[in-house]
């Protein structure tokens, strides 16, 4: 009999609740004094996922950056899902800053998480399947001390686990 347990590790943001932050942020934007009459602005594409923020001048942009954060945050999206860009000064006098939205665990981050089930010193196996890394072994104690000591670190995108069985 082979692997009795197992679960994945995935780097996913819950879509639905990043549009709803989005929202919140758009409708403050609209309602805020101190962005009265400007063109600023929060948007999102979903293909390929792509947040665009844009303001009148720079210290409007870090604002519209700052409240969006709390948005993010406030609705449990991680914020190291998404890789910031330079802000850039369109020809209008406007400036505009883009994030991609990162989903799935690029290779080089799986092979990271992999080594550190490895230094765990427990009987299990972690194996990368595309975009995730599965993880099984015989003792369910020993997936969650597994899934404990990942949670305790920073790998530089945001983790879950999930398919527990």
């Amino acid at each position: 009999m082979g692997q009795d347990h197992s679960f994945d590790i995935v780097s996913k943001v819950n879509l639905q609740e990043l549009k709803n932050a989005l929202a919140q942020a758009q409708k403050e934007i609209l309602t805020r004094f101190d962005f009265k009459g400007s063109q600023a602005s929060v948007n999102f594409e979903e293909s390929p996922p792509v947040l665009k923020l844009t303001a009148d001048h720079e210290m409007q942009l870090k604002s519209v950056a700052d409240l969006l954060e709390a948005k993010l945050v406030k609705r449990a999206v991680p914020l190291n899902a998404f890789s910031w860009k330079e802000p850039q000064t369109l020809p209008s006098g406007m400036v505009k800053q883009q994030a991609a939205l990162n989903q799935g665990i690029p290779s080089e981050k799986a092979k990271e998480i992999v080594k550190a089930v490895k230094e765990t010193g427990l009987k299990v196996q972690a194996r990368i399947e595309g975009d995730s890394v599965r993880v099984a072994g015989r003792q369910i104690d020993d997936l969650q001390a597994v899934i404990q000591s990942l949670k305790g670190k920073e790998f530089g995108i945001p983790i879950q686990v999930e398919n527990y069985r």
